[in-house]
C-alpha cells in the first residue's frame, strides 16, 4: 500500500497546498474538513485524496476520521499533520475569554486532540512522523499576538516534550513547521475575525496597533506561498533525520535567528533533555 499522511485542516492554505502535493507524489492522503460536500465536488478528481469530516475541537469528529483511515489502512498511518489551526490579532486587554478559549480551542487543544486519537494508528505502523504547524509566533512573541503566539509557544512546547520519548519509544520523529508570512487567506481571516468582534477598537491601543498593521503589510509584501511551504514538508517527510524545529523561508529564519542560531533545529536541546531525563 502507498505511504499514507493524515492532515488537518486541509481545506486551504497550507493544509491544501500540502493534501494536493502527497496525493500527486503517490501517497494516500486523508484531508480533513468541516466543509466536506465542498472539498469532494472541487477535488474528487483526485484519486488519492479522500476527504474526511474532521473538526479538531471535536473529539467525536476526530474518532470517527481516525476510525475510517484505520478502516481504509488496516489500522496502520505513516505520517500525521497537525495543520489545523488560526491567527488572532487583539490585545489581552482587549480580547474577551471566549474569544481566547476559542484560538486554544484550536491552536492547542486540536493539536493534543489529534494526536492522542492519531497516535495508535502511528504506532501500528511501526514507524511514524508527527508534524504541526506552529509559527515564527512561536519562537517570538510580536505585540497584539500575544494570545496567538501564547497558542503558538504551547504547541512548542508540547511537540519538544513528546520528541524527548516518542522516538524510542514508539519510533516517531517529531517536527514543528515554521512559517512566517505566508500567502494565504490566513491573514485576511484574521483581519475578517477582528472585524466581526468590533474592529480596531479606539482605545489606548489604537495608535499602537495602527503602526504594527502598517508595518507587518511591509514585512509581508512578498510572503512564502503555500505551494512553497508544502514542498518544504514533503522534503522533511523524506529525510533520514527530522528536525525537531523547521523554518520554512529565509524571511523566518532571519526572523528567529536570535532565538535559534544556537541550535537551529532544535534536536541538540532535545537530544539533551532526553539524555538528562531518561538516560538515552
Amino acid at each position: 500500500m502507498n505511504k499514507t499522511i493524515a492532515i488537518t485542516g486541509a481545506s486551504s492554505g497550507i493544509g491544501l497546498s500540502t493534501a494536493l502535493l502527497f496525493a500527486r507524489k503517490g501517497w494516500t492522503v486523508f484531508a480533513g474538513t468541516r466543509n466536506l460536500e465542498r472539498e469532494q465536488a472541487t477535488y474528487g478528481n483526485e484519486p488519492d485524496l479522500h476527504w474526511l469530516k474532521m473538526d479538531v475541537t471535536d473529539t467525536d469528529s476526530l474518532q470517527q476520521a481516525f476510525a475510517t483511515i484505520a478502516g481504509k489502512t488496516g489500522g496502520k498511518l505513516d505520517v500525521l499533520f497537525c495543520n489545523a489551526g488560526f491567527g488572532y490579532l487583539r490585545a489581552l486587554g482587549q480580547a474577551s475569554m471566549d474569544e481566547i478559549r476559542s484560538v486554544f480551542d484550536t491552536n492547542v487543544y486540536g493539536v493534543m486532540n489529534t494526536i492522542k486519537i492519531g497516535l495508535p494508528l502511528l504506532c501500528e505502523a511501526g514507524k511514524g512522523h508527527i508534524l504541526a504547524t506552529s509559527s515564527v509566533g512561536g519562537l517570538v512573541g510580536q505585540p497584539f499576538n500575544e494570545i496567538y503566539c501564547a497558542s503558538k509557544f504551547a504547541v512548542e512546547g508540547l511537540l519538544e516534550s513528546l520528541a524527548t520519548y516518542y522516538k524510542p519509544l514508539f519510533n516517531i520523529d517529531v517536527t514543528l513547521v515554521e512559517p512566517g508570512a505566508i500567502a494565504t487567506n490566513f491573514v485576511q481571516t484574521v483581519y475578517k475575525n477582528l472585524g466581526e468582534t468590533g474592529g480596531i477598537l479606539d482605545d489606548e491601543y489604537k495608535s499602537l496597533i495602527d503602526t504594527y498593521a502598517g508595518n507587518f503589510a511591509k514585512r509581508a509584501s512578498v510572503p512564502q506561498s503555500a505551494d512553497s511551504v508544502a514542498e518544504v514538508v514533503f522534503d522533511v517527510v523524506l529525510r533520514e533525520e527530522k528536525p525537531l524545529r523547521l523554518r520554512t523561508s529565509e524571511a523566518a529564519e532571519a526572523f528567529t535567528a536570535h532565538k535559534t542560531q544556537n541550535d537551529p533545529t532544535g534536536l541538540e536541546g532535545m537530544l539533551n533533555t532526553r539524555k538528562l531525563h531518561l538516560g538515552l
